[in-house]
Formats: structure tokens, C-alpha cells, sequence
């Protein structure tokens, strides 16, 4: 049998590297901006064009590499980090594998500059695909230009698979912030298709902080320091009222770099236990400082998962520590997480109208009025199948002298009669799928009323809301809302659609829907479903609302006139249905 066991070429080699190293632009991102903190660096500038699907550019002024090291950076395993063993256990260093540069040039086309302080000329390196094309002598400022082209340019399967531009650039700021908050010492800046993201000049954390996730967290901002024999415990946590329901703006750093714990985390959200509602996330910003021969970094190529020499220990400390700094702020728990902080009574009854069969239904769109006369039609006899689906059986509908008035219990479900059983229906689903269908609409075909504001309403929000909210302006004002920019990260708001008018805190709103999109940013869905998804769980009723006898036939009547009634848009059923010899069985048993 003839040998059939070789060794691969070194182009292949790269490319099977480069896809544990780098998995979208983020993972680009993230390891040449670490390549500048290293190299001393205390200005930096990032350049991204199309999310950084088409340009990469990292502009800083450290140290600067020579001529046989610039070419030396493009080759696998060649590191300065380390030369032995030992080495592995006391690093403090972002970089130490020597796989990055190797394995972004890989995959992209890269040109470097790069000069060392004090020399005359620098150094340019001109690569693709792991070939080298050429090097030569060029005029460049000191430190390192790095500009990564086209990525993933000759793996066409891999570049594929690259999501929107609104994805990749939410999960390439996420990066940056990771970095920006370990190093407020260092002036960033980051533009985008040519327009300045973010300005960070050099400053304390606190400023640091409110300049990445804006001035409103700077009330709710909490100081933590806490020293120990195991390790030093600094940074900010958030008040309880900043919680939010998306994870994100959650970051421990373990001698100033950015690791991702479950168990750590479990640690902190343990401290705010009775303090935020549960599914929400506190910010945090802890920085422990720790001797590097207790922990080990090498476990992930990505360096964001490390080993703790004794877990237990710090988890307990973290607990502490945060419970410690919420105590001295005189921080006590809320008892009522029922109720979602400003929007609970987003959605307000409206006036009924006695006489016919027309009533105002709650939350109606461009029909103000509705006829809703035979709409138990729609939903009589419905079967308990697998798909939940709607039959339609003439034999099986409600006489109206026998029809029998919906009933709501714990102010979360209404239960109503059919032919054959009975119905429990879950109030916030149903209406979250009324909502949605109808925002559809709007979007796809007709805007929504709006409703003036006596007074035009100036509010600012964080840079990463700013970016999402002026992608979707276009979509946000076809449902309703007539908002407008108005200079960095601040948006004036004219008006509102005719049936959120009366919800009170309009601001409130912004921050949830756009904190709901970036939650549902990842779902196959198009901009349009993420959007109407987004507003309608925002603005539909929650549990706790109390509902009058028409407002929950009218909940009814459009559940069942919904395309899709049974399912919510976010996937969980509107109501179950049970049958009479279901209920005959119970109490036969």
C-alpha cells in the first residue's frame, strides 16, 4: 500500500490556524489592537470600512519593529514574548503565541509599515495569502501601520458566512471595548466608512466608562476596591437600575486583560441577588489584580479563558467584594420585579364604546375601530395537536346564548370558552404577536399615525445605541416615530405613534427597544422582523395588567386574526387548549 500520510503545505497550514484565530473581523480586531497595547503604545487609531469586510487599518505609536523583525512577525510560532517554558506562567502580555499576524495574513491581504523610534527610514511589507509580495524601505511615522484588506478574500466559504454589517460591526465594538476599558491610560479613536465612532482621549476609568456607555450610567456608577492576599479587587459596578436584559457591558480583567468567566459572573449576579429581576445583567467593571503564576492563560487561542489556581477562593472574594461596595452605597433590595421599570403601563387602556359590536381595541394601529362581531369563529374548536393549528368545524362553534364572558386570572391569563373545552391564553404573548403583525405591516406597506409632541424631546444615547439607531431611522420613523439627528450621539424626537402617545417616558422606550434589538441582533431574521419583534416586546401589555371584560374579548378577536395566533413572535405559545374528555379524565383519575 503506497504512503498516503504527508505534510501540508504551509499556505494550508495557515488557513486551518487561522480559522481558531480568526473567525470574523472582531477576531482581526482584537489582535492588532492587543499587537499595539504591547508594543507600548499610548495612541491608537482604528479604521474600519463595511464593518471591516473590506478594510482594517491599525494606526499606533509604539515601539515600532525592525526590518528582520517585521518580516519575522508574518511567520508562524515567532514571538517575543517568550522563550522557555516558564515563561507560559508568568505572562503579562496580550500576545505570546506568535499565530496572529501569521494567521490574519493568511486569509487577507496585509500591508504593514512599521519604524522604530529613532531610525531614519521604516520598513514595508506587502503580503497575501501567506505569500509575500514585496519589502522594501519606506517613509512612515515611528510605530506600526497595519492595514488588513479584503478578509477571508481567498476562502470564499468563509467570507460566506460573514453576517450583516450591522452584526459584524456590533461584535467588532464589543472588542474594542473590551480593550478601551482595560486601558483608559491610552488615547483610541475608531472611525467607521470615514466617520468618527469614538474618541477616547487618555483618562481616568470613570471617564473612560461614561465615554464608551454614555453619561447616563455616571449617576449609577458604583466604586469597588477591595485588597486581599489572593488578589486586588478595583473598578465600578452598577447600580441595580442600570441593569439591562442583554448581556454586554459585563467585564472582569485579570491583570488588565478581558476574560470571560461563567463562574465569576455567577459571582456577581449572586451579590445582586434580590436587587435586579431575574434575566438581568448588572454593568461591572472589575479589574483584580493577580500574580501570574496562579493563573494560566494558555487555554484558549483567544486568550479570553484562563485557569484560576484556586477558583473557589476568588469566587468567594468577587461575592464579597460587590456585596460589600452595594452595602456602603446603602443599596437595598426591591421586592416587585413584576412590573418592567417604565414600561409596564406603556400600554394604557383605551375608552370603550358602548353600543353594537365596536369597541376601541387597546393598542390599535391605523384603525382606531374595529368590528369584531364573529370573530369566535375564528378561534372555536380549536383541537389539541402537535402544531396547535386552527380547525375549522362549523359544528363546533359557541352558540351566542351560550357564549360565556373571558375571565383573567393573577392578571397574566385569560381563559375562554369553546365548543369543546376551553382556552388559557397568555395575555403578553398574545398581544407581543398582535404588535408584531402590525408593525409588519406598517413597515412593508403604510405608516403609522403619529402623534406630535408639544414639546420636541433632546436625548443622547451611548455610542453603540447611537450606531444601531441611525442604521434604522428610516424603519423606526415608518412605524411611527419622527426622530431625527442631531450632532454625536444625540437625537431630537418629534413624535410618537398615535397609540404609545400616552406612555410617559418616550426616552425609556429608545433605550428598550434598541437594548431588545441588539438582543434579537443574531436571530435569522430579516431588519424588518428584528425591528418589529424589537417594539412590539417592548410595547406590549406585561403580566400585571389588569384587563376589563371587552378589553380581553378584544385581545381575543385579534389574537385569532393574527396569520400566525398560536406561536409568539419570539416562539412560545399564545394559549393552550384543553378539551372537555381531557378534563373529564383529570378528575376520573
Amino acid at each position: 500500500m503506497a504512503d498516503i500520510i504527508q505534510l501540508l503545505p504551509d499556505s494550508i497550514a495557515n488557513q486551518i490556524a487561522a480559522g481558531e484565530v480568526v473567525q470574523r473581523p472582531a477576531s482581526v480586531v482584537k489582535e492588532l489592537l492587543e499587537n499595539a497595547i504591547d508594543a507600548g503604545a499610548r495612541f491608537i487609531k482604528l479604521i474600519l470600512k463595511d464593518a471591516g469586510k473590506q478594510v482594517i487599518q491599525v494606526i499606533d505609536d509604539g515601539a515600532g519593529m525592525s526590518n528582520t523583525d517585521a518580516r519575522m512577525s508574518l511567520e508562524r510560532h515567532a514571538t517575543s514574548k517568550i522563550n522557555k517554558t516558564e515563561d507560559l506562567f508568568a505572562i503579562r502580555t496580550f500576545g505570546f503565541r506568535g499565530e496572529a499576524l501569521a494567521s490574519i495574513a493568511a486569509v487577507a491581504q496585509v500591508d504593514l509599515k512599521t519604524k522604530m523610534h529613532g531610525s531614519e527610514v521604516g520598513t514595508q511589507l506587502i503580503v497575501e495569502g501567506s505569500k509575500l509580495i514585496r519589502q522594501e524601505i519606506c517613509e512612515t511615522t515611528p510605530g506600526t501601520n497595519i492595514q488588513v484588506k479584503n478578509l477571508f478574500y481567498n476562502i470564499p466559504a468563509r467570507r460566506k458566512f460573514l453576517k450583516s454589517n450591522t452584526v459584524e460591526l456590533r461584535h467588532i465594538l464589543d472588542e474594542f471595548q473590551r480593550i478601551a476599558i482595560a486601558h483608559p491610560e491610552i488615547h483610541f479613536e475608531v472611525f467607521h466608512n470615514q466617520t468618527e465612532t469614538y474618541h477616547l482621549p487618555s483618562d481616568g476609568l470613570r471617564k473612560r466608562i461614561v465615554n464608551l456607555f454614555g453619561k447616563t450610567l455616571n449617576d449609577r456608577l458604583v466604586p469597588i476596591e477591595e485588597e486581599t492576599e489572593l488578589c486586588n479587587i478595583s473598578g465600578y459596578i452598577g447600580k441595580p437600575e442600570s441593569a439591562k436584559r442583554r448581556r454586554g457591558e459585563q467585564f472582569f480583567l485579570i491583570n488588565n486583560r478581558f476574560i470571560k468567566s461563567a463562574y465569576l459572573n455567577h459571582a456577581v449576579l449572586m451579590a445582586y441577588e434580590n436587587l435586579i429581576a431575574p434575566g438581568s445583567y448588572p454593568f461591572y467593571a472589575l479589574y483584580l489584580q493577580m500574580d501570574p503564576s496562579r493563573i494560566d492563560v494558555n487555554v484558549h487561542p483567544t486568550k479570553q479563558e484562563i485557569k484560576f489556581e484556586d477558583e473557589k477562593l476568588t469566587y468567594n472574594i468577587i461575592r464579597s467584594a460587590v456585596r460589600h461596595a452595594l452595602s456602603q452605597h446603602n443599596i437595598t433590595p426591591t421586592l416587585d420585579f413584576e412590573q418592567s421599570p417604565g414600561l409596564s403601563n406603556l400600554v394604557q387602556p383605551k375608552p370603550v364604546s358602548q353600543g353594537s359590536d365596536k369597541i376601541i381595541i387597546p393598542s390599535s394601529f391605523s384603525r382606531e375601530q374595529q368590528d369584531i362581531s364573529g370573530w369566535e369563529a375564528l378561534y372555536e374548536g380549536i383541537q389539541k395537536t402537535q402544531s396547535s393549528q386552527i380547525v375549522e368545524d362549523k359544528e363546533l362553534l359557541v352558540e351566542e346564548d351560550d357564549k360565556k364572558a373571558p375571565v383573567q386570572i393573577h392578571q397574566a391569563y385569560i381563559i375562554t370558552q369553546i365548543k369543546s373545552g376551553f382556552l388559557i391564553i397568555d395575555q403578553q404573548h398574545a398581544h407581543e404577536r398582535i404588535l408584531y403583525e402590525q408593525y409588519l405591516i406598517q413597515l412593508q406597506r403604510q405608516a403609522a399615525h403619529v402623534q406630535k409632541l408639544l414639546f420636541p424631546i433632546n436625548f443622547e444615547l451611548s455610542t453603540e445605541e447611537s450606531i444601531l439607531l441611525t442604521d434604522l431611522l428610516p424603519q423606526v420613523n415608518q412605524l411611527g416615530f419622527e426622530v431625527e439627528g442631531f450632532g454625536k450621539n444625540t437625537f431630537i424626537l418629534h413624535g410618537m405613534p398615535a397609540h404609545l402617545a400616552e406612555m410617559g417616558d418616550e426616552v425609556v422606550l429608545f433605550h428598550k427597544l434598541l437594548e431588545q434589538f441588539q438582543l434579537n441582533i443574531d436571530l435569522q431574521l430579516s431588519e424588518e422582523q428584528r425591528l418589529a419583534l424589537s417594539l412590539a416586546k417592548s410595547a406590549c401589555m406585561k403580566k400585571g395588567k389588569v384587563l376589563s371584560e371587552m378589553e380581553m374579548e378584544a385581545l381575543i378577536g385579534q389574537l385569532f386574526s393574527c396569520e400566525v395566533p398560536f406561536q409568539s413572535p419570539s416562539g412560545k405559545k399564545c394559549f393552550l387548549s384543553f378539551d372537555m374528555d381531557q378534563l373529564q379524565q383529570k378528575f376520573n383519575q
